[in-house]
């Protein structure tokens, strides 16, 4: 009896995952197969086979919007923005979880307390600062916070308190080896399942940012996709099949990263769990 009810209990639990999947991959499929219809057919009805309207859809979304010099832009912003929150926010977590120094605590209070402050409040304190220091209608505003994710540090100070321990740093600091040494060739590596689990969410954020570029950026020609894909959106007659093929081309690189780089998030969920 229990065993065939453990069957059925994982019968259940597969068709559960396999149904979660699916409504995960609706909005995904209905964003493919109305970039190829035109605006009345999308208006008019639910579409699950693709159209003939692609090139269409194309020649207008190009004629509206130039979307891959935005295409462009959000590389040059999400990539090294990715990079430094991974790189900065890893050592910054292991000066948080294996240094003891003064107001250590304090200074970690700070850092969660910046992560329960929705950035939507200090977007006007954020615009003002970049005016101040000449910034504007730059990406170094979207770039240079990435020294100091205050996630990506709350996040990585627990994997390296449960997976390095004291002995891993104390044996190379007595053969000499520099804290950076250390860092980049002990530490790092070990977390890096951790690191690229950030890399990969900040990614995903950085790229849908919408507000920042909106706001900073004055010039047309460095918008961002998403605020690219809002001037489609917001002429006098929206149309919805260049829309849809503009969100398309946006979402392409966000599943190519999760593509390659999925297996790292439960990886890096599991660092430390065992050893």
């Amino acid at each position: 009896m229990k065993k065939h009810s453990f069957r059925f209990s994982a019968l259940s639990v597969r068709l559960l995952l396999i149904l979660l999947t699916l409504l995960c991959a609706v909005p995904f499929l209905v964003v493919f197969v109305n970039s190829s219809h035109s605006s009345l057919d999308i208006i008019q009805k639910f579409n699950i086979l693709p159209g003939n309207s692609l090139a269409g859809n194309y020649k207008t979304m190009q004629s509206l919007v130039d979307i891959w010099r935005g295409f462009v832009n959000s590389i040059l912003i999400t990539v090294p923005y990715t990079i430094l929150t991974g790189y900065f926010g890893a050592m910054i977590a292991y000066g948080f979880a294996k240094f003891n120094f003064r107001f250590k605590g304090a200074l970690y209070a700070i850092v969660l307390v910046s992560m329960m402050i929705p950035s939507q409040l200090s977007i006007i304190g954020f615009y003002r600062l970049c005016l101040n220091l000449g910034m504007t209608n730059s990406y170094l505003p979207f770039i240079i916070p990435g020294i100091a994710n205050a996630t990506t540090v709350f996040f990585l100070r627990g994997i390296i308190e449960q997976s390095i321990s004291d002995s891993m740093i104390e044996a190379p600091r007595i053969e000499g080896c520099s804290e950076f040494g250390i860092f980049n060739r002990i530490v790092l590596p070990c977390i890096m399942p951790g690191v690229a689990t950030m890399c990969i969410f900040n990614f995903v954020a950085s790229w849908n940012a919408y507000m920042g570029p909106l706001i900073i950026l004055q010039k047309k020609e460095l918008y961002t996709m998403p605020v690219m894909i809002s001037m489609i959106k917001g002429l006098y007659v929206t149309n919805y099949g260049a829309m849809y093929l503009a969100i398309a081309i946006s979402v392409i690189p966000i599943m190519i990263v999760f593509a390659f780089f999925s297996r790292y998030i439960i990886d890096g969920l599991t660092t430390g769990s065992e050893k």
